[in-house]
């Protein structure tokens, strides 16, 4: 039983280090994470979102439109106020011319005393009236009271949205813009994928020094001394058929006076090694594998040129 237990264990831990091979090789960087990301060294990397532009700019709705004006008519008041003035006018110039009401002119017409009565009647008559028509109006009936007060149209009540905070990776993005204006987190993705390109090339060739200025000189280290032992074991890392499917910023920011970049990948290829006789020992030259990645680049800040600070694998 004790024995059995033992062969157990050891099986487990050969097949661990059998893993371990096998994923050693894999394309470049040996498909595991190292490098440096600065103080995010030990932080895991932010996925991609569905897009990496910034919020809009929220956008004020309309306000309700206002009715217009409904067409005044002439109420009961105006009506009856110009009939009775006129006849009122024309009873006082027949009396005086001496054809009033009654054909007598001021010894058989109408006095002057009963006309003022009348007058006065007739202006509370008219007064009441108007009064009247003015309280009936509903308040939306024109756009204005009288002819002398306008009325102040009615206000929105709508209140414009509070601006987004900007993200991490905006606000990571300014502070890069504040030495280079002309930094551009699409255009740096197109760049990285040319340099994802040709540090893979360099990596089959087993020789990192053809990409030397795309590396640190930690990168370059750590890289190299995989391609020196894989020359040891007499084996080469083929990586055919590359396709980048997405590239993404994901992450931007500085510190103690370096730019720091991130972007996401998400890749295919044929990555398969053979012995130096050109033996397949590992990988398929058939069936593509698809992986996510992390690249993480490094600069001095301002307009200077990005190099290759850390690779990280997808969680």
């Amino acid at each position: 039983m004790k024995r059995s237990t033992t062969l157990f264990i050891a099986l487990v831990f050969a097949l661990a280090s059998f893993s371990w091979v096998a994923d050693g090789w894999a394309r470049a960087g040996g498909g595991s994470s190292g490098g440096s990301r600065g103080s995010r060294s030990y932080s895991a990397p932010v996925r991609p979102g569905p897009s990496q532009v910034s919020p809009s700019r929220p956008v004020a709705p309309p306000s309700p439109a206002i009715p217009p004006p409904a067409p005044q008519r002439p109420g009961w008041g105006g009506m009856l106020g110009g009939a009775l003035g006129g006849l009122l006018l024309g009873g006082l110039i027949g009396s005086l011319l001496g054809g009033g009401l009654g054909g007598h002119g001021l010894v058989g017409g109408l006095g002057l005393l009963e006309l003022l009565l009348i007058g006065g009647l007739i202006f509370f008559a008219i007064s009441w009236m108007r009064r009247r028509q003015a309280a009936d109006r509903p308040a939306y009936a024109g756009g204005y009271g009288n002819a002398w007060e306008p009325v102040e149209p009615p206000r929105s009540t709508a209140t414009l949205e509070a601006p987004a905070e900007p993200s991490d990776l905006d606000r990571g993005l300014g502070h890069i813009r504040q030495m280079d204006a002309g930094f551009d987190a699409a255009a740096f993705a197109e760049t990285a994928s040319d340099m994802f390109f040709k540090i893979q090339a360099a990596w089959t060739t087993r020789d990192m020094g053809r990409a030397a200025d795309l590396l640190t000189a930690e990168m370059r280290e750590v890289m190299q001394r995989q391609c020196d032992q894989l020359r040891a074991d007499r084996r080469i890392n083929h990586l055919e058929n590359i396709a980048v499917r997405r590239a993404a910023v994901t992450e931007a920011w500085q510190e103690k006076g370096q730019d720091y970049v991130t972007v996401y990948f998400l890749a295919s290829l044929l990555d398969y090694t053979t012995d130096e006789s050109g033996r397949v020992v590992e990988g398929s030259t058939t069936d593509p594998v698809k992986f996510e990645e992390y690249w993480t680049f490094v600069r001095p800040v301002g307009p200077n040129r990005f190099q290759l600070s850390a690779i990280q694998q997808a969680a």
